[in-house]
């Protein structure tokens, strides 16, 4: 539905999820349009993604940064940070 754009040198963990399908939260647009939408996913470089994190439409996971297994990555994650959790924030700058 979108693209999915993974940088170099990217590692993840098993059952990651990347999902780019999404709809429309109003339930008579969702119900009888038929309508598909997507958003793109974009995965920078360096990146480790553990074991088990989804991955939401539209997200952006800048270079170098760590999600910690089992999250759920709802919003953008900055570049050389270690992030977990559901929802998914950053817990440290990653030195």
């Amino acid at each position: 539905v979108a693209p999915v754009i993974i940088g170099d040198n990217v590692m993840c963990g098993p059952k990651v999820q990347l999902l780019t399908a999404t709809h429309s939260v109003n339930a008579e647009e969702r119900n009888f349009s038929g309508t598909e939408l997507g958003k793109p996913i974009v995965i920078g470089n360096r990146v480790w993604i553990g074991a088990g994190v989804i991955v939401c439409p539209g997200v952006t996971i800048g270079d170098e940064a760590v999600i910690g297994a089992g999250s759920v990555v709802t919003r953008d994650i900055p570049p050389g940070v270690f992030a977990a959790g559901n929802p998914c924030k950053v817990i440290k700058v990653i030195e």
